[in-house]
């Protein structure tokens, strides 16, 4: 079957023609994830788990349909949930992050055909959608639109993810059928790789916001710009032929040849070729998708980074010079060099797997490059970092951040499953360096300078989070006290007579209030639903100390320091935890609390009384619960149904805590308290809020 690989064009034609292409595009996307596990024999193997840093298959059936809703309710596009308890257990756990819950233990997975229901009930509200939502053209990532597309792409990234976790999975549990079409070209012959010339360029990449041509993540709305000296790349990507030297040269036993991170790889994992290959007797064979073959030499070799730098120093021995991994900018440099975006590749499923490394040319002018895009992703050794005007989506906060540690990798390129954004020259997607997804690589000789870390310090870039960690660890200003240490302390009085085992930090931002509860509980379980506050959190917990900047005037920002030591929390931080979770809809794991602690977060939920109705099952007997609120309702945060107070109803004021002491029936309001706090907007700029502390004892 012949698929649609582009992106949808954000800018031509009418608003019905742009209606039917979108909804082309996501019936597409939504057959082929589904397709994707028809290849298994039965759909009870969906509960098989390939990877234990993943979690079994049936999370990924139903993650991507959830992704939808629990976008749209967060736009605002929709107020009501399908199924709360899918979206919450189908939500997070993607990528491995610190905050990731793969415990198994912790879930109820439901049954295949409950999840099949669930998906097709989205995807007719998405096409009842995609029908009735107003927007104009362009459409940019402030139109109602953007979230569909969002959803698209985030669903033709979990096709390729999927795939891969597919290929780790047994193969006794596969059909070997062909679902997809696969094409048979191997050789045990494969190209002897040269290195040519590639004219050096200045590199420049322009996206803007708010008149993109296709749909964008993002980390690559930027005007960016590097210049780039004439270098060399090699003709072809390293095939299986080219890798099986170093192989056969006992590479995977020379640590020498290997980083200081692929070394704890190596010895975790202890590998002596490819994750794919399989080895039988003397000879190795394939595993793609669904299917065993004899290696073929002349395809790609699938490797992660580790094996791709050490591949490296061993052809640098071999060659007495050295290559390595291109840049991400070098990559842009061979892409321009071939006029990669005109040529034909194996990128957009034109076939389940990879083909020979010597069939796609690139020709230009002098030689010819294959396989500049497609076939596999191209291992670059730039980590992922931002562009110097980043900033992240509202809706999509966590799209990047997270990756912005060092620890992941840009992947340039696509594969052969690649689709919509991804095939892109401009897409920028990292994955962890000890991961694999359908990645390959070539090498340079280059004399070009090249990013090698994130930053030598831990640095907070983005201004808003910058401006909550002034607030969260900053002193005092004016002489209002720190909010989050002054409200610890306040309640402390109220911590005598109760258990103080396990507290909950509901809506910690970026963690103050979590550390200090941690002084008076034995474990405490910090909740943001931003994934970019909660790793500011990590980030205080794992490194010494982080840099924030804080406007002065204008353009002029201070650099400040922070660190848990500094503060005396230090001797605390194990015994803090970081989670990402919706507050309107948690998990049923997190029970069992002798202390909930909510500080400004009530009126900012979409759906507040849920939250309030949820947390009698959380809270042990005679626990309290502490809801901090100035009580600021706003249509941007909660629909103005469900505001708890601030309205007039039947001719009378209702105010939030009279609305509280209605619905928290099974509490005792012990005590309320104003705590002031002042937020610096810049160094003449303040604003000065009152909280209500409301403290509440759950009934025995």
């Amino acid at each position: 079957m012949n698929y649609n690989k582009s992106s949808v064009n954000l800018t031509t034609g009418t608003i019905e023609e742009k209606r039917e292409e979108i909804k082309k595009q996501f019936l597409q996307t939504y057959e082929i994830d589904e397709k994707l596990f028809d290849l298994l024999k039965d759909k009870k193997y969906l509960y098989e788990q390939p990877n234990s840093l993943r979690h079994p298959l049936i999370f990924y059936y139903g993650h991507t349909a959830t992704f939808f809703i629990n976008k749209l309710i967060l736009a605002n596009i929709i107020n009501h949930r399908v199924n709360a308890e899918f979206e919450s257990i189908f939500a997070i756990g993607v990528d491995e992050m610190s905050w990731d819950d793969l415990n198994s233990k912790h879930y109820t997975w439901p049954t295949y055909e409950q999840t099949k229901a669930y998906r097709d009930e989205v995807k007719q509200i998405v096409l009842d959608l995609i029908d009735n939502l107003e927007f104009t053209l362009p459409i940019n990532w402030e139109s109602a639109m953007w979230v569909i597309l969002m959803g698209i792409e985030h669903e033709n990234i979990h096709i390729e993810t999927s795939s891969v976790l597919l290929r780790q999975l047994d193969i006794k549990f596969l059909k070997d059928e062909e679902l997809f079409t696969y094409k048979n070209e191997a050789s045990n012959i494969y190209p002897k790789n040269e290195l040519l010339k590639v004219k050096g360029s200045n590199v420049v990449l322009k996206k803007d916001r708010q008149n993109p041509i296709y749909y964008g993540w993002d980390n690559e709305f930027s005007f960016h710009k590097a210049d780039i000296k004439d270098f060399e790349a090699s003709k072809y990507l390293v095939s299986n032929g080219e890798f099986l030297e170093f192989v056969n040269d006992n590479g995977y036993n020379k640590p020498e040849f290997f980083s200081v991170e692929g070394k704890s790889w190596l010895e975790f994992t202890k590998a002596k070729h490819p994750t794919f290959w399989i080895k039988k007797d003397d000879n190795y064979f394939l595993r793609e998708i669904n299917r065993i073959v004899p290696l073929p030499l002349n395809y790609p070799v699938d490797i992660n980074i580790y094996e791709a730098e050490a591949f490296c120093k061993y052809k640098s021995l071999k060659l007495g010079f050295e290559v390595r991994l291109p840049s991400e900018d070098e990559y842009y440099a061979l892409y321009n060099y071939t006029n990669a975006q005109e040529k034909e590749a194996n990128i957009g499923l034109i076939q389940f797997n990879q083909s020979p490394v010597d069939k796609y040319s690139f020709k230009t002018n002098s030689d010819d490059f294959y396989d500049v895009v497609g076939n596999v992703w191209q291992w670059s050794l730039t980590p992922i970092y931002p562009f110097d005007d980043f900033i992240t989506h509202p809706i999509y906060d966590d799209f990047t951040t997270p990756t912005f540690d060092d620890r992941h990798a840009l992947m340039k390129g696509g594969s052969f499953i690649s689709l919509g954004n991804e095939t892109l020259k401009e897409a920028r997607y990292a994955f962890r360096k000890h991961f694999f997804q359908h990645a390959g690589f070539r090498y340079v000789k280059s004399s070009n300078e090249y990013r090698t870390k994130l930053n030598d310090n831990i640095y907070e870039t983005d201004e808003s989070i910058s401006l909550y960690c002034d607030f969260h660890y900053g002193s005092e200003n004016h002489g209002v006290k720190n909010f989050c240490k002054n409200s610890v302390e306040l309640l402390e009085p109220y911590l005598k007579d109760i258990q103080r085992k396990k507290a909950l930090d509901l809506g910690c931002s970026v963690g103050r209030s979590s550390y200090e509860l941690a002084k008076d509980f034995d474990e405490v379980i910090g909740i943001d639903f931003s994934a970019n506050f909660i790793n500011v959190g990590v980030k205080l917990k794992s490194y010494d100390s982080l840099i924030y900047k804080v406007k002065k005037e204008g353009e002029i920002f201070e650099e400040k320091t922070v660190s848990l030591k500094s503060l005396g929390l230090d001797d605390v931080k194990e015994k803090v935890t970081f989670m990402q979770g919706d507050a309107s809809n948690l998990k049923d794991i997190y029970t069992g609390f002798d202390l909930i602690f909510c500080s400004n977060l009530i009126d900012r939920l979409y759906y507040p009384l849920k939250f309030l109705q949820d947390m009698p099952h959380r809270i042990n007997k005679d626990g309290l619960l502490v809801l901090l609120s100035p009580y600021t309702w706003l249509e941007d945060h909660t629909p103005k149904e469900n505001w708890l107070g601030g309205f007039i109803k039947d001719n009378k004021e209702v105010y939030t805590l009279d609305t509280l002491k209605e619905n928290l029936k099974d509490f005792d309001l012990i005590d309320t308290i104003d705590v002031p706090f002042m937020i610096k907007e810049t160094s003449r700029k303040y604003q000065y809020t009152i909280s209500q502390m409301s403290i509440w004892k759950k009934k025995a």
